[in-house]
């Protein structure tokens, strides 16, 4: 057991911060602490598929003037990409998600899920909005 710990360290921790990032979604109840939780999930996903796309002793997929390429030598690039496309929609969706998490606070005056949930279904709402 612990070989194999040892010798996927990078998919274990992949794993361990995936769960921090669960579970802090879980029981946080403040909106920005649930959304680092979600933050912290997508780093151990892009961590994961980086671990798993690269092999020891194998290089990046560049090929080399005058020298014939054997599939045998590179890394395959496809995680590479995937963790790339990945990283820029989780930098737009953290940007949209945040303004979103600040509208509520300015409407509702509250960044706790369960009180904004509460003002909501009381008819609270608009309490705190100054600009509509």
């Amino acid at each position: 057991m612990i070989k194999l710990l040892t010798t996927n360290h990078f998919e274990a921790a992949a794993v361990i911060l995936f769960g921090i990032g669960f579970m802090n979604m879980l029981l946080q109840d403040n909106l920005i602490k649930k959304f680092i939780g979600l933050n912290i999930m997508d780093t151990a996903i892009y961590l994961y598929l980086v671990s798993y796309g690269y092999v020891i002793g194998r290089s990046a997929p560049i090929a080399e003037v005058g020298k014939a390429a054997q599939f045998e030598e590179f890394i395959n690039p496809i995680p590479s990409g995937l963790v790339l496309t990945g990283i820029v929609v989780s930098v737009s969706v953290t940007a949209f998600s945040l303004a979103l998490i600040q509208r509520l606070y300015k409407k509702y005056g509250t960044l706790s899920f369960d009180e904004v949930l509460r003002k909501l279904r009381s008819g609270e709402a608009n309490t705190y909005d100054s600009d509509s």
